[in-house]
């Protein structure tokens, strides 16, 4: 159960920073920014194991959470390009 909430605290957290890099008026609401936020740690996540895996037992990968936002930037560009 913890886990599911961590996810939602952190993807909200990454579709901000997304939103923030990104530039442009999108309007998404809190649902949207978190959406965006784990479905970009989900695929940034991926693309950072197999580059680098993480110590057993971690926690917190690094590289993880750093393509997590790049994921979530990278999905911010695709849905704008859909949307126009």
């Amino acid at each position: 159960m913890f886990s599911i909430i961590w996810y939602i605290i952190v993807g909200f957290f990454v579709g901000l920073i997304a939103r923030w890099i990104v530039p442009g008026a999108a309007h998404y609401g809190f649902i949207m920014t978190t959406v965006v936020g784990i479905v970009g740690s989900i695929v940034g996540g991926f693309i950072a194991t197999l580059f680098n895996k993480p110590a057993p037992g971690s926690k917190f990968h690094t590289a993880g959470f750093l393509m997590s936002i790049v994921g979530a930037v990278i999905l911010l560009f695709l849905m704008r390009l859909i949307e126009h």
